[in-house]
């Protein structure tokens, strides 16, 4: 039985698209398994632990750092196949869909300056990209998920055509423009503010917003005011269709439906954009939980309410921009994020007594099950029971 932080992780976009997260689960004598508070440091020996035997069949590298009460960092795997160097333990990596966090920390932080409404409307601050169809979308409600846009067309599995159109342009106008010509969800219970669906259109027109409303590109505006204030000093976003990593990174590798194991750590990423296509290290992402927690970027009434607060609607999981997850003893906050060749998570309690952060090589990033390796760094992180298979 998967315990229940990691099946979260799981529903969370670690492997996939989030979902909600299952009902607390029992350990064969009828015991909740969750993570237990910690006063004192992480348990190093079991985190180093969890790095032994790399690379494998699932996991080429592996970058890890836990923080809060002591702290500890470790790297383990090959920097590439072909090679064999020892991984880069600060290296650089696609960072997925934790691209979030500073989109929703950037929003926030215009918000806060009376830039972005957040009760505004896409209709209001683009006009013209939602059809009559649509009822009216607030930035929130975007923030939230609960936009009910429709995701976006793409350009194939991971494992398969998108692989071999990995070079190609989709542009994040031509994302929406796809999701608007589905038009919006119908039926019974549907609409804006009504259900909580992950997908990355909502982040995608939020990136729209801030440049329609700041007159400049969504790049600069993030570095301005989330990039800069944490310190993220090693964090970047792609040059339009660049498909490279600039800076010292490990390869990434993509298992195919048909059993090859390619490279695809040079992949056009312009279609994920404000919704995941920022590239960071393990360092960076850390102190990006440390500022944003503790009220440095976002200001706290406001943080509180937006990115620590799950909207009142049944079966929703997620803030603005981070997945809330209560053990029964605590809560912890996080994002997940998965791109070909990369597996990352963010993770921290509201205190910041256990922070978690890691960035895995994984051969099947976007797969139905999760990492071993990352469930291995999570069970010791946050002191979790053994799977009992």
């Amino acid at each position: 039985m998967r315990n229940t932080l990691v099946a979260a992780l799981v529903a969370g976009g670690l492997v996939g698209s989030v979902g909600a997260v299952p009902a607390l689960a029992q350990a064969p004598g009828g015991q909740a398994l969750v993570a237990r508070q910690h006063p004192e440091g992480p348990d190093e020996a079991l985190l180093d632990q969890a790095l032994r035997g790399l690379p494998d069949k699932d996991t080429t590298a592996a970058l890890a750092r836990v923080g809060g009460k002591g702290s500890w960092h470790g790297s383990a795997g090959v920097r590439d196949l072909r090679t064999g160097r020892k991984a880069l333990e600060h290296a650089r990596f696609r960072a997925g869909s934790t691209t979030k966090v500073v989109t929703s920390a950037l929003v926030l932080k215009l918000a806060s300056r009376g830039d972005i409404d957040l009760d505004g409307t896409v209709q209001h601050y683009l006009p013209g990209l939602l059809t009559d169809e649509f009822d009216p979308v607030t930035v929130r409600q975007l923030l939230t998920f609960t936009s009910g846009l429709k995701p976006g067309e793409g350009l194939g599995p991971v494992d398969g055509e998108g692989y071999e159109n990995r070079f190609k342009t989709l542009t994040p106008e031509q994302v929406v423009a796809s999701s608007v010509a589905k038009g919006p969800y119908q039926g019974r219970g549907e609409g804006p503010g009504k259900k909580q669906r992950y997908a990355n259109i909502d982040y995608t027109v939020l990136g729209m917003i801030v440049e329609k409303v700041t007159h400049d590109s969504y790049e600069h505006q993030a570095w301005l005011h989330v990039l800069r204030p944490a310190g993220m000093r090693h964090t970047s976003f792609p040059g339009g269709p660049d498909p490279r990593i600039h800076g010292p990174h490990n390869r990434g590798y993509q298992k195919l439906a048909d059993g090859r194991v390619v490279d695809a750590t040079e992949w056009n990423m312009s279609d994920r954009w404000a919704a995941g296509d920022m590239i960071s290290t393990t360092a960076d992402l850390e102190r990006l939980l440390f500022a944003l927690f503790k009220g440095e970027i976002v200001p706290q009434p406001l943080l509180e309410r937006e990115m620590f607060t799950v909207p009142d609607i049944e079966g929703a999981t997620m803030s603005a921009g981070l997945q809330r997850y209560d053990t029964g003893q605590g809560v912890v906050w996080l994002k997940t994020g998965a791109r070909p060749g990369y597996n990352t998570v963010i993770a921290g309690t509201r205190d910041l007594s256990r922070t978690v952060v890691y960035s895995l090589n994984s051969t099947d990033a976007k797969g139905p099950d999760m990492n071993p390796v990352g469930e291995r760094l999570l069970r010791a992180a946050f002191d979790l029971p053994a799977d009992p298979g």
